[in-house]
């Protein structure tokens, strides 16, 4: 079959159109919206895990990006994006996606190593130790204070009762801490907590910044340590959330501040 001039100018202006239309999963007052924007959020989609890709999402996605175009077109028909407070807005999330995207892009080239978490996790087992410890105080001004409720003590009152004049917030518990490690508490608070046998109270106050305490250390147990494998995402997480600090103190450090 030979077809005639005009409709092969037709089918040849067709041929054309075809795989432009193809790029474009719709036309918006005759603005396009190109199909390499829907694939580019069916891939975020996809990899947060949150949909598969399918039918039913593309066409979510298509219908959500129409109307985003519709309600843009229309805002710039009403100049908002001349507005000053609309300006600073774009200018602040203009900065906040690039400088994002150039730390993650730190962070792939600069990731946490296995040695380095594991070294973290031990660095922590340490400062834990092998024991917690369960212990109760009453927190006071004032030495005087503090000696007063020692004696108290020793002439047969309850910690209980006399914890109640402890100005924190464990005054409501008799004093109790819970179970907690050394490393939990100021050093010098740690320090005479764990000189102290099952179910004894310090025979002097002990300073600390937060004031005079009388402490009584109730019991000890082994400490409950959660295996590496349970905690090693967090322990990554912080590392690397470190590793970003360190990278923007030293851009700082470079950059000439007046």
């Amino acid at each position: 079959m030979i077809l005639k001039p005009a409709a092969l100018l037709l089918a040849l202006t067709a041929l054309v159109a075809a795989p432009v239309f193809a790029q474009n999963v719709a036309t918006v007052n005759g603005k396009p919206i190109p199909a390499a924007k829907v694939d580019q959020i069916v891939k975020q989609v996809v990899a947060q895990g949150k949909q598969a890709d399918s039918p039913q999402l593309r066409d979510a996605i298509k219908k959500d990006l129409i109307g985003r175009e519709v309600l843009i077109q229309e805002a710039d028909k009403q100049g908002f994006a001349t507005r000053p407070d609309v300006k600073t807005a774009i200018e602040n999330a203009r900065q906040a996606i690039i400088v994002n995207a150039m730390l993650a892009e730190y962070v792939k080239k600069n990731p946490v190593k296995d040695a380095d978490i594991k070294a973290e996790y031990d660095k922590y087992k340490a400062q834990v130790g092998d024991k917690e410890y369960h212990a109760r105080h009453i927190l006071v001004a004032t030495e005087e204070e503090a000696k007063g409720i020692i004696a108290k003590l020793k002439a047969g009152g309850k910690f209980e009762e006399l914890a109640k004049v402890s100005k924190d917030g464990s005054a409501a518990n008799g004093g109790d801490l819970d179970w907690a490690s050394a490393a939990s508490y100021v050093p010098e608070f740690s320090k005479a907590m764990v000189a102290l046998n099952k179910g004894q109270i310090t025979d002097t106050p002990v300073k600390t910044q937060f004031g005079y305490h009388v402490i009584k250390l109730e019991d000890t147990r082994a400490a409950k340590i959660p295996p590496l494998e349970e905690v090693k995402a967090q322990v990554a997480e912080s590392l690397q959330q470190k590793k970003l600090q360190a990278y923007r103190e030293e851009l700082m450090k470079k950059a000439k501040v007046q």
